[in-house]
């Protein structure tokens, strides 16, 4: 009968596990990994990703904030007119929600523009993804297809100052005319024409050209604002021209 073999023990075990500790009985300290281009803050950019997702800014209520979306390369002109009923009513259903209030909007080709106002980061967040939620869902809808609308997170920038607030309503309001001056001549299109298809334009009180406007009422795709900075604030830098086309951002 053959002899049992003895078990052998591997003679590198124990010291496997000594080296995982000091002589002190402490566990050894172990270095944090590390990426090739070193310690990135925030997810990992996405493959063809317009924005880094790190944490949004801490947001006051009593400042506005401006928003941009872009849709996919897929999505055809949203300035149609049956996307752009649609987007309509996903604004008339999401105006107003979690403390988020839509102020004044314009729909471009490929992107939306939106003043927003928020009691916080969080209700501006919580707005904003009902509202995207409802605009792709009607968008779809329209077209008969699934899957995303958006292609990144949206952009956002808080207004603090009158000049800013200023700046950010004609670049909203008269956003066709800054993608479109070449077209926008005397001889196309009058000096007073407003984009009022695709814009909260005709809502507006403080163009300098123009008298009478439309009131918000309950079935208005927008509300009306309540920061001192939308209300009153923005006047103190002045009117804004019918046919002012919008240039560089305000300092």
């Amino acid at each position: 009968m053959a002899a049992k073999k003895s078990r052998r023990r591997h003679p590198r075990k124990h010291q496997r596990q000594e080296s995982l500790f000091t002589r002190a009985g402490t566990a050894r300290k172990r270095t944090p990994r590390t990426f090739r281009r070193g310690k990135r803050p925030g997810r990992p950019r996405l493959p063809g990703a317009r924005l880094r997702h790190t944490a949004r800014p801490d947001l006051d209520g009593r400042y506005p904030v401006h928003i941009t979306w872009h849709v996919t390369d897929d999505i055809p002109n949203l300035r149609g007119s049956k996307l752009m009923a649609a987007i309509r009513r996903a604004f008339i259903a999401g105006k107003r929600r979690f403390g988020f209030r839509l102020v004044h909007f314009n729909v471009q080709s490929n992107h939306i523009h939106l003043k927003c106002e928020a009691e916080d980061k969080t209700s501006l967040s919580r707005g904003l993804k009902g509202l995207a939620v409802r605009i792709a869902k009607a968008i779809n809808k329209v077209l008969g297809r699934k899957g995303r609308v958006f292609d990144d997170r949206y952009h956002c920038r808080i207004l603090r100052t009158p000049r800013e607030v200023r700046w950010a309503l004609g670049y909203v309001l008269n956003n066709t005319r800054r993608h479109n001056a070449d077209l926008l001549v005397p001889k196309t299109y009058a000096r007073t024409w407003l984009d009022l298809a695709c814009s909260s334009a005709d809502y507006f009180p403080g163009w300098k050209n123009r008298d009478n406007h439309r009131v918000p009422m309950p079935n208005c795709p927008i509300v009306e604002p309540t920061t001192w900075l939308l209300r009153e604030g923005w006047k103190k830098v002045g009117k804004i021209p019918i046919d002012h086309t919008p240039g560089p951002r305000a300092g």
